[in-house]
């Protein structure tokens, strides 16, 4: 009970060295904000209407697919409802921004297209809503991001936590294995390996983590090293705790610190690697929306459509600086110095 007390006084310190930072709070809120506007990005963004009524009956076109016979047209296969004729009393309710991030805008004469009423932000080469795709494409990218840190910090803990317990032989044969993995030219063998199979976004988290897990396998594998001889592991295994429960229990609650604080800097380097895959070509499958893929864009029309370099780059910054304040505020947090 008094061990709970004390951790849980241990949290509240930490968060309040967090607030201190202000920097960190707004980053934090404009990274929020960020997230809903992408993850509903259909209410946002899209071709069809949110909601609408048409000749006295409601639908739903955001949350279900209409045959284009239920509006009296067989001479089509998918319904274009800016083509809907609406009598007095039908109504409709669009997105703010009246484009999915696929769709080409064909009320313009050339592509790129510069920013207007019709697209805010501008067309890319294609005729595609720029911020519809700057919306989306940030779906993409944090999930990509997230996955990657996910899966790498979860793959380095459990086998940096195993070698630094047990130690021995079992670190010994381990540590070698990691440094073949290390002393692998791992930017050339992930193009390779992405160029080869043409990964889906699934599959391209899976190739990444595959060189990515050794980050963190150090620093877990030096705590479970330092924390393994303390005097409450000693108790515990004096007691009969199983090895699973004092590296479960006992050891990982308190080698944490590495974990939390290198995320943010994580994920805003995998940010930047999707991207850097993305403008190379070797990322995400056309036509996903992609920052990358805007950026990669920008420089054929760098003189003549500088809308295709500021949006994404902007979008980039102003991600990554969120989410290293965030991180350089956790850092700080959990200062034991502080």
């Amino acid at each position: 009970m008094i061990e709970k007390r004390l951790k849980n006084e241990l949290s509240l310190k930490r968060w309040r060295r967090f607030k201190r930072s202000k920097s960190a709070i707004v980053s934090a809120w404009i990274l929020i904000a960020i997230f809903f506007f992408s993850f509903t990005a259909e209410f946002w963004a899209n071709n069809k209407p949110i909601v609408m009524k048409h000749h006295g009956s409601m639908y739903f076109p955001l949350v279900k697919d209409y045959h284009p016979s239920e509006f009296g047209r067989e001479d089509i296969f998918v319904m274009d409802y800016r083509s809907l004729e609406f009598n007095e009393g039908d109504w409709a309710a669009w997105p703010l921004v009246q484009w999915d991030p696929f769709e080409s805008n064909a009320f313009v004469d050339s592509y790129p297209a510069a920013p207007s009423k019709l697209n805010w932000i501008g067309t890319d080469d294609r005729g595609r809503d720029v911020l519809s795709r700057l919306l989306y494409g940030f779906r993409y990218t944090i999930i990509y991001a997230v996955g990657v840190w996910l899966l790498a910090y979860v793959t380095g803990t459990v086998i940096g936590a195993v070698m630094g317990y047990f130690g021995g032989s079992t670190d010994l044969l381990g540590s070698r294995f990691v440094e073949v993995i290390e002393q692998m030219p791992r930017t050339l063998l992930l193009i390779t390996i992405i160029s080869i199979f043409s990964p889906n976004l699934i599959w391209l988290i899976v190739f990444t983590v595959i060189f990515e897990w050794t980050s963190i396998f150090h620093h877990m594998r030096a705590q479970f090293l330092q924390l393994r001889k303390r005097d409450f592991v000693e108790a515990a295994r004096a007691l009969g705790a199983s090895h699973s429960r004092i590296a479960l229990s006992h050891i990982l609650p308190n080698a944490l610190t590495p974990l939390v604080t290198f995320s943010p800097f994580a994920i805003a380097a995998n940010i930047y690697g999707l991207t850097v895959l993305d403008y190379l070509g070797l990322g995400l499958a056309a036509p996903t929306p992609s920052w990358g893929e805007l950026i990669s864009q920008s420089q054929k029309y760098i003189t003549t459509a500088e809308w295709l370099v500021w949006a994404p780059a902007i979008s980039i910054v102003i991600t990554m600086t969120a989410l290293i304040n965030i991180g350089i505020a956790i850092r700080d947090a959990y200062d034991a110095k502080a």
